[in-house]
């Protein structure tokens, strides 16, 4: 099984909601003139891939006295990386306040590290792979039911008979890997970047990043992962025949065989988050032209056999279909095989609805736009005192200020957060030069970037506000993190 899509997951910033705004404004070496500027901002998280949906409020203007410039609070830190879609967001009543009666915004929370995923085993064709803390779990789980089943197989082993469980559980692991790993070539075959591979609890997972972009190519990306499961199920079955039966290499060599078969089967199945969904994706996607179809139908078909399998494993294993009769299967093993089947079920259920979700989120994508979602920006020079700017800044209606120098070059932005740090009795004494953060060549982003190219190009950078300009050079206004982050929550909420 295997998980595609990247993940995006806004941060809470601290700036206004955004006005979208007609056109760019002309780059001018006189800083008493005001442009008049689109200016958006955005944030983007990378990791989890769940938006953070609590909007932050207002609240009364900060009463810090800073002795000197440098005492101007500081912008926390707003980084990530995932993708986001949206539009902007509705203004709240108070939308038009000026800039330098903005309330002080509650700071986000510090980004939390990224989870690297468990323990690193390997970078095979350069994507790391990790074992996630479950799998030792799992491990012991399948030693301790193996070596049961050793003891009534090969009853001379005695207690190495764990150990020959212990070869099986890591070999059947292999075998997940390479299920995995064929994933990953046909994605980096395909152009598609490769986040990581993850060994856990029931499977593996192969984060891929980004969608086929046909559904040609989707099918063939989940069909190859069963293919090498039933390809090593026919090497394991190859290297049985000459082996004796009874022998602790033929039983290895025969769980093998059947846990790979087992495997294929199981991922076959035609819903998703299972490879078998992914392809009745791409099925349904062909026929329809329209990927959104594929993965509502495959999304709900992964349901049903969730609802499946929740009612009909612990049936068929009571009624003796799997293999052993029907009176074996009391007691204990029955309340394990009801355990299991809600524990697959679940898996099923939670990952058909994650599928939705994403889904959802790349078909909103394009809709954030570094032209809508920028601010009007005014631009000063970094001598001008803070009040200065701000009275630039609103009888312009800007909510942005870009720090120039003599020619008109920009050099820094203002940070909205340190403003509202300012009182404003003190603003007067402030120059904006204290409040500004150095522009760097990540922080100069395209009025012309939309959708996944925007959020790759915000999250290599990470920033609470980035400069957008034109083609041609020219100021377009500046783009907030948070902004994005409003926008990616609203398109979210509505339904596709």
């Amino acid at each position: 099984m295997d998980e595609s899509g990247g993940s995006g997951q806004p941060r809470p910033g601290t700036d206004r909601p955004v006005e979208p705004h007609a056109g760019p404004t002309a780059r001018t070496t006189d800083p008493t003139a005001p442009d008049r500027h689109e200016n958006g901002n955005r944030a983007v998280d990378p990791s989890t891939g769940t938006p953070h949906a609590d909007d932050p409020t207002d609240g009364p203007d900060a009463v810090g006295q800073p002795t000197t410039d440098d005492d101007a609070p500081q912008d926390p830190p707003t980084a990530g990386n995932g993708t986001g879609a949206g539009e902007p967001a509705e203004p709240p009543a108070d939308e038009h306040r000026t800039l330098a009666h903005s309330g002080a915004p509650k700071s986000p929370p510090p980004p939390s590290p990224q989870p690297r995923g468990g323990l690193l085993m390997g970078r095979p064709f350069g994507v790391p792979v990790y074992v996630a803390p479950s799998w030792f779990l799992v491990a012991a789980l399948i030693t301790w039911v193996f070596g049961g089943q050793l003891e009534r197989v090969l009853p001379e082993l005695g207690a190495a008979r764990y150990l020959v469980s212990l070869f099986f559980a890591v070999a059947f692991y292999a075998s997940v890997l390479v299920h995995e790993l064929a994933h990953t070539v046909a994605a980096l075959r395909f152009k598609l970047p490769v986040r990581r591979i993850q060994l856990q609890f029931f499977g593996g997972v192969s984060e891929i990043e980004k969608e086929a972009e046909t559904p040609g190519r989707e099918f063939v990306l989940a069909f190859v992962g069963p293919l090498l499961s039933l390809v090593l199920a026919g090497l394991f079955y190859l290297a049985m025949q000459p082996v004796e039966p009874g022998t602790v290499p033929g039983v290895l060599l025969a769980g093998l065989m059947v846990s790979n078969l087992i495997v294929a089967a199981f991922n076959l199945l035609p819903g998703l988050p299972l490879d078998g969904g992914r392809m009745l994706r791409a099925v349904v996607w062909k026929i329809t032209g329209k990927p959104m179809s594929g993965t509502i139908a495959a999304a709900w078909v992964g349901r049903a056999l969730a609802v499946c399998v929740l009612i009909g494993l612990p049936l068929l294993t009571q009624s003796g279909a799997l293999g052993s009769s029907a009176e074996d299967n009391v007691g204990m093993d029955t309340v394990m095989d009801a355990l299991l089947a809600a524990i697959l079920a679940a898996i099923i259920w939670t990952g058909a609805g994650n599928s939705l979700r994403m889904a959802r989120l790349r078909e909103h994508l394009p809709e954030l736009r570094a032209r809508t979602l920028t601010r009007r920006a005014v631009p000063v020079e970094s001598h001008t005192p803070l009040s200065e700017a701000l009275r630039r800044a609103n009888d312009a209606g800007a909510r942005a200020l870009v720090v120039v120098d003599a020619e008109g070059t920009p050099l820094s932005l203002v940070r909205e957060a340190a403003i509202v740090g300012v009182p404003e009795h003190r603003r007067p004494w402030v120059a904006v030069s204290g409040l500004a953060q150095d522009l760097t060549d990540g922080m100069r982003v395209s009025a012309e970037l939309a959708g996944e190219d925007l959020l790759d190009t915000l999250r290599a950078t990470p920033a609470t506000e980035y400069l957008v300009v034109e083609e041609t050079g020219e100021i377009y206004g500046v783009l907030s993190a948070a902004d994005v982050e409003r926008a990616f929550v609203k398109a979210m909420a509505r339904p596709s």
